[in-house]
């Protein structure tokens, strides 16, 4: 009896173990670490659910190569130290690859963990030095510094000669201050104030004041979305009148709500943007999935994702190594890949170029007036 009884707790244990192996087999793991809280939350949570939303369509249309798509999200709380934890637990994990964080700051210290692993990590992160310290498995979902700044600063070129710059004093804002900065040498328009803030910060009095009384004819902004939204509050309350330029995280829509009339008028570079045609039907999704409007953090989340299933496919097989060397140094179309949304090109460093948009914002909506050719298209 006690024999049978053995025998059959053997054959249960094997049963499970097989259908454990067989479930192992038939799904591969995917990590977001991303800010849920702090003040990242808006960049994190529309990135983690453009990677969601991305990884339930694949999943409806029966996955990667057959498998299905398993996936955890974790809070960074934008603290670089605990997505530099959460990063290194996602790669003793297992998982296949790693979506965020969205911040550079968070991004600069948590790679190290990814790269360890040999394990591909999509960032939103823009900061310049991201992709300068030799990882082969960091890509950018957004543009590099290195390739929308030039973009933006021959448009400032054109309508300015005395230049303010306000950036925050983290990774991110430090890296397109001094990008900026190398832009304007030796061209038409002159840097007249540099002007630091403080991530978080609630009061830009003195920062406008700063800008006001340099004599600027325009003005340049670098901050993350919750400071853009208090900037330009502040700006339109001192009768700044003076055209206002930035990049993507300026005229995001999250910026919009919060700051309400005095983002009128705001103008940007945008590399992704959901009033441009080619991401409009994406914008209608995100909207129907979480009864909300998303910036351009859902759209990088969500080309990500369909971006490494392009890789994936282009390699036959799910392999880290391969499935990166695929990425660097080539190029994706949305006729190999519709969920990509625009055709783009990955360089040897991880940095991508694609098509992007010049926008203003008017009457409370970011309208799209200009379309740019990638930067390497002659």
């Amino acid at each position: 009896m006690k024999k049978r009884f053995v025998l059959k707790a053997l054959a249960a244990a094997t049963l499970l173990s097989s259908m454990a192996v067989t479930h192992a087999a038939d799904t591969v793991k995917f990590a977001n670490i991303v800010e849920l809280s702090g003040p990242g939350t808006t960049a994190g949570t529309n990135f983690k659910n453009g990677a969601e939303l991305a990884i339930k369509e694949i999943n409806a249309k029966g996955g990667i190569l057959g498998k299905k798509i398993e996936y955890t999200t974790e809070d960074t709380q934008t603290n670089p130290g605990v997505a530099k934890g959460l990063t290194q637990k996602a790669v003793d994990n297992d998982v296949f690859a790693i979506f965020g964080p969205v911040y550079s700051g968070s991004i600069m210290v948590s790679q190290a963990e990814s790269r360890r692993g040999g394990v591909p990590n999509f960032t939103g992160g823009e900061g310049a030095a991201v992709t300068q310290q030799g990882n082969p498995y960091v890509f950018r979902t957004s543009f590099g510094q290195s390739v929308s700044f030039p973009k933006v600063a021959r448009y400032i070129n054109g309508i300015s000669k005395k230049l303010a710059v306000i950036y925050v004093n983290n990774d991110f804002g430090k890296g397109g201050r001094d990008t900026m900065k190398k832009l304007m040498e030796g061209s038409s328009t002159s840097i007249v104030a540099d002007i630091s803030t403080d991530q978080g910060q609630v009061d830009f009095t003195a920062a406008v004041l700063n800008a006001k009384n340099s004599g600027a004819d325009a003005l340049f902004v670098y901050l993350n979305e919750e400071e853009s939204a208090r900037l330009l509050q502040t700006l339109r309350k001192q009768g700044w009148n003076k055209p206002i330029i930035g990049e993507t995280t300026l005229t995001g829509q999250k910026v919009i709500e919060l700051a309400g009339d005095a983002a009128n008028g705001a103008k940007a570079h945008v590399g992704l943007t959901t009033e441009a045609p080619q991401l409009k039907e994406f914008g209608q999704k995100y909207m129907a999935a979480y009864k909300a409007s998303t910036d351009h953090n859902g759209a990088k989340g969500y080309m990500g994702v369909y971006t490494l299933k392009a890789a994936i496919e282009r390699v036959g097989k799910f392999d880290r190594e391969a499935v990166a060397k695929a990425l660097h140094n080539a190029c994706y179309t949305t006729k190999e890949e519709p969920g990509i949304l625009m055709n783009l090109c990955w360089d040897d460093k991880g940095d991508l170029d694609r098509e992007s948009f010049m926008i203003e914002v008017v009457n409370g909506k970011g309208v799209v007036t200009e379309t740019l050719p990638p930067l390497g298209k002659k």
